[in-house]
């Protein structure tokens, strides 16, 4: 199965729900970050350039519950930082469970498999490991050897003691065609729950500029890797509405929903969104009721959101069509593979 039937059929009853309310902008996925600090330093990130002060910090359980419980988005993506640093983890975790929300805690994949026992699995329980491809590829995107080794290891074990595992992947420019069509063949062996592929946005504050996707280029690249999958010669099992995939091919074209994917950190409530750092509110409603969305998003002529077709931003607006009458049947079949 492609997606969780469960949290499929969740998260329709969730846009019904907030469509008939008449709500233009609603929340879908919660980026929770508990913290910042990672024992990687991958070049293409910035959230560890935060200053030392903010990476000691770390959000309490509670605080991470408050803010699932403000914002009401029925999935919580924990990115960070490196999540499995936190000390209470396993509590947060539990307690977005017991509160029914959809849990895919990110993780590079070192900590991963001595951390498994303190968790059990549960439907709405998702470990999705950073991978970027093949061996040598893939670490060289996070800057140390042996990485990879790990990651996978960990994938096979969090497997075999029962937990939904998917893989995430950030493509940047440079990527090699057929060795990443190689390693969706590889990721196909290894029994996981989905993978999830978006193509990497310029982070102001990472140390690596130079490769970071034109939109354009990142249209072409996808239509290059994704051309097996698209003609129906490769099965390949990825956790994302197909219209999302058809917008990274260029077959469809949206507009960003940044209010879909809101962050919340020990900041507080990143505005606008996950990936530009303009400030932050302090509460969810604030978010919301002040940012200026029309000032975002490529329509707005923003330079910031010119080349961004990030999964945190246009993913929502996919899910949203994917509920219009033409789109229905594509959509509940991609959810069976």
């Amino acid at each position: 199965m492609a997606i969780n039937l469960q949290q499929a059929l969740e998260v329709g009853k969730y846009i019904v729900t907030q469509r008939v309310k008449g709500r233009k902008r609603y929340p879908l996925v919660l980026m929770l970050e508990p913290l910042f600090r990672c024992n990687l330093a991958c070049p293409g990130c910035g959230k560890i350039q935060h200053p030392t002060e903010i990476l000691k910090r770390n959000l309490t359980p509670q605080e991470c519950f408050a803010a699932a419980e403000e914002c009401g988005a029925p999935i919580v993506s924990i990115p960070g930082g490196e999540p499995l640093l936190h000390p209470q983890i396993d509590e947060i975790v539990q307690g977005l469970i017991e509160r029914k929300k959809f849990v895919y805690l990110c993780t590079n994949g070192l900590l991963l498999e001595k951390s498994l026992d303190k968790f059990k699995p549960s439907p709405y329980l998702t470990f999705s490991v950073h991978l970027d491809g093949m061996r040598d590829w893939h670490d060289q995107c996070v800057n140390r050897k042996g990485v990879f080794d790990t990651a996978v290891q960990a994938i096979r074990a969090a497997k075999a003691k029962g937990f939904r595992v998917t893989t995430n992947t950030t493509v940047f420019e440079g990527v090699d065609r057929k060795q990443m069509q190689e390693f969706f063949d590889f990721l196909s062996t290894l029994n996981i729950d989905g993978m999830m592929i978006s193509p990497g946005y310029s982070y102001e504050w990472a140390p690596d500029q130079e490769h970071f996707l034109k939109r354009e280029q990142t249209r072409a690249l996808f239509r290059e890797i994704l051309a097996p999958y698209k003609a129906g010669k490769k099965n390949w099992n990825f956790n994302h509405n197909p219209l999302f995939l058809d917008f990274l091919t260029g077959e469809k074209d949206y507009e960003c929903s940044p209010w879909g994917s809101p962050s919340y950190s020990v900041l507080g409530w990143q505005k606008p969104c996950y990936l530009l750092n303009e400030g932050h509110y302090a509460t969810f409603n604030e978010l919301m009721e002040k940012t200026e969305w029309n000032k975002y998003g490529r329509a707005s002529g923003n330079p910031k959101c010119a080349d961004c077709m990030v999964h945190c931003g246009y993913e929502p607006t996919a899910a949203t069509d994917a509920m219009q009458p033409q789109n229905l049947v594509r959509s509940i079949g991609s959810i069976f593979g």
